[in-house]
C-alpha cells in the first residue's frame, strides 16, 4: 500500500461518514485505487437526473483538465505581437519579453468578433506552441480565453481597492488557488466542479451498466477538481493501470493463503465491524475489481496513431492513457468521463526565459498528440479538453522570473470548440501599476469567471438547468456557484457546440 493513514487522516468518533468519504483523500495499490471519496454505494439514483442528461443523446463524452502547476507566465503564452501592443509588452517585460520576429502570430476567422481592448492590434502565441499556432490559425479546433481567472462577482479596479465586493479567499496563494479554480473555495474544499459534473455522468453510466467507478479517472495525483458529492476519483498510473501482482497465487509463494492473508491486510476479506471500516473494505473490493476490469479492456486497446514526440513528456504520457480509457469507454459502457492530468513547473520567480519555453513546448506536443489520437479513433468531437492553471503572473520582471498573479490566459481544444477565435476581452494595462485591469506590477484583474467556463463545460456535457442534485438544488448552481452575480449572456455563450 502506497499511502498508510497518519493518526490525524483516522476518523474521529465525530466524523460523519460523508466526511470521512469526502476527506480521506487518494488510498492507492499501486496507485489505481480510487479516494476514499467514491461514496458510490450511498448514492440514490436520480431517474430525473439522468432523464435530462439522457435528452441529450447517448453518446459518449469525456472531459479533460489540463492543470498547469504552480501558475504558469501567460504574458509569454499569448502575446501582443503588432508593433504597438508589443511596444509595450516589451517595455512591462523588460529582459522576460519575447522578441518579436520570434512569435507564432495568431489568425483569427474573419467572422470572428473583434477582441474588445485589443485596439485592432494581433495577438501570437509563444514559439514553442507550433502545434497549438496550427490548431487555431489552421484547424480551428483551439480557442483562446482571454483574462479568466476566479471571481465571485463583476469586479472594477476600484473595487477591489476598496475591498467593496466579495474578492475570492487567499489570491495569490499556490495551494489555495488550485483549489479555488478547481472548486471554488479555498484549501480544504471537499467537492469540485469537475466531480459534480461526474456525479451527473455517474447517473448516465450507471442507467447504461457501465463500470462507474472509471466516471471520474486522475492521473495525475489527487485533486479537488474530481472530486465529487457521489462520484469519486478512480486514480491510474500515468503509464497506464498497475497489475496488483499480490493477487495472484504464484507471486505470493504459490499460496492462496497468504493471497487471503493480503486481502485481509488491506480490508477487503474479512468482515468489517465498523461503519467506516466497511465503507473502506467496500471501496478497496470495488478498486481492485475496478482496476482487474480496467486492465482486461485495455488489453485490447491500441491507439492507432504512432507517437512521433520525444519522449520524457510526462503530461504526453498523462494523456495518452486517458485515450486508451477513452477508447475502451464502449466495452466499459460508459457514456461520461472527467479526467484530471497535469504538468509541474511553472512556479517560474527565476530562469523564466530558459525554462518556460521547455514547459510550453511539452504542453504543445502533447495536446497535439491528444488531438492526433483523438482523430486516429474517430473521436475529436466527443473529447474536449482545457487548461487551467493556479493564477496568472505578473507583467513586471522580479529579476529573470515573474510572480504571483491572478487572471490569466487559457486554452480548449477540441471538435466541438468553436475555435480559431479569442474568447473574452483584452486586459488594459498601461504601465507597471496603471491600467483598469491591473491591480499591480502586471497582475491582471480578470474579465471572465472560472464560473463561465465550468458552466459552459458542463452545459457540454449534458448538464441542464433541470438537472438536480440529491439535495433538489440545481447541479449547475454548485458547478458554477457564482453565476447569478454575473448578470446577462456568458461571455462564453457559444463556445462549444454538440
Amino acid at each position: 500500500m502506497s499511502h498508510t493513514p497518519s493518526p490525524s487522516d483516522a476518523p474521529s468518533p465525530q466524523t460523519s461518514r460523508r466526511d470521512f468519504l469526502r476527506r480521506g483523500g487518494a488510498l492507492s495499490l499501486g496507485a489505481t485505487l480510487p479516494a476514499w471519496g467514491m461514496n458510490l454505494a450511498a448514492m440514490a439514483a436520480s431517474a430525473d437526473a439522468a432523464a435530462a442528461l439522457g435528452n441529450t443523446g447517448d453518446g459518449y463524452k469525456a472531459l479533460v483538465c489540463v492543470f498547469l502547476q504552480g501558475g504558469n507566465d501567460h504574458a509569454n503564452t499569448v502575446v501582443p505581437v503588432d508593433a504597438s501592443g508589443h511596444a509595450l509588452y516589451a517595455r512591462l517585460r523588460g529582459a522576460l519579453a519575447t522578441p518579436r520576429a520570434q512569435l507564432l502570430p495568431l489568425s483569427p476567422l474573419a467572422t470572428a468578433p473583434a477582441v474588445a481592448g485589443l485596439g485592432g492590434g494581433q495577438l501570437a502565441l509563444s514559439p514553442a506552441l507550433p502545434k497549438l499556432q496550427r490548431l487555431f490559425n489552421t484547424e480551428r479546433r483551439l480557442a483562446v480565453l482571454l483574462n479568466i481567472g476566479p471571481l465571485q462577482r463583476p469586479t472594477t479596479l476600484a473595487q477591489f481597492r476598496a475591498r467593496s465586493v466579495a474578492l475570492p479567499p487567499k489570491l495569490f496563494s499556490h495551494n489555495d488557488q488550485q483549489s479555488v479554480w478547481q472548486s471554488h473555495a479555498a484549501e480544504g474544499s471537499t467537492v469540485g466542479w469537475g466531480g459534480v459534473i461526474g456525479d451527473q455522468g455517474l447517473l448516465l453510466n450507471r442507467a447504461a451498466q457501465a463500470t462507474e467507478s472509471l466516471s471520474c479517472v486522475n492521473l495525475a495525483g489527487n485533486a479537488v477538481y474530481l472530486a465529487g458529492q457521489q462520484a469519486g476519483q478512480f486514480m491510474v498510473n500515468p503509464l497506464g493501470p498497475d497489475r496488483l501482482l499480490a493477487l495472484q497465487p504464484a507471486n505470493m509463494l504459490g499460496s492462496q493463503d497468504c493471497v487471503d492473508a493480503f486481502k485481509a491486510l488491506v480490508g477487503t476479506q474479512e468482515p468489517a465491524v465498523h461503519r467506516l471500516a466497511k465503507e473502506h473494505s467496500a471501496i478497496m473490493r470495488r478498486a481492485m475489481d475496478t482496476n482487474a476490469v480496467l486492465l482486461d479492456k485495455l488489453s485490447a486497446i491500441t491507439v492507432p496513431a504512432e507517437r512521433t514526440q520525444p519522449s520524457g513528456n510526462p503530461l504526453a504520457d498523462q494523456l495518452r492513457t486517458a485515450v486508451r480509457i477513452m477508447a475502451a469507454h464502449s466495452s466499459l459502457g460508459l457514456r461520461r468521463q472527467v479526467f484530471f492530468v497535469s504538468l509541474g513547473g511553472f512556479d517560474l520567480h527565476d530562469n523564466l526565459s530558459g525554462q518556460h519555453p521547455v514547459l510550453l513546448a511539452q504542453l504543445d506536443e502533447a495536446l497535439a498528440q491528444l488531438d492526433t489520437d483523438l482523430d486516429a479513433l474517430q473521436m475529436r468531437d466527443q473529447v474536449t479538453a482545457f487548461t487551467a492553471s493556479d493564477f496568472g503572473r505578473t507583467l513586471s520582471s522580479n529579476g529573470d522570473g515573474s510572480d504571483h498573479g491572478w487572471g490569466s490566459h487559457h486554452f480548449v481544444m477540441g471538435g466541438a470548440v468553436q475555435g480559431g477565435r479569442f474568447w473574452g476581452d483584452w486586459p488594459e494595462v498601461t504601465d507597471h501599476d496603471s491600467g483598469a485591469q491591473n491591480i499591480g506590477q502586471g497582475r491582471l484583474l480578470p474579465t471572465m469567471a472560472v464560473d463561465h467556463l465550468a458552466e459552459a463545460l458542463a452545459r457540454w456535457m449534458g448538464v441542464t438547468e433541470a438537472t438536480l442534485l440529491d439535495t433538489g438544488a440545481k447541479a449547475l448552481d454548485r458547478i458554477a456557484p457564482h453565476r447569478s452575480a454575473f448578470a446577462g449572456n456568458s461571455p462564453l455563450t457559444g463556445l462549444l457546440t454538440g
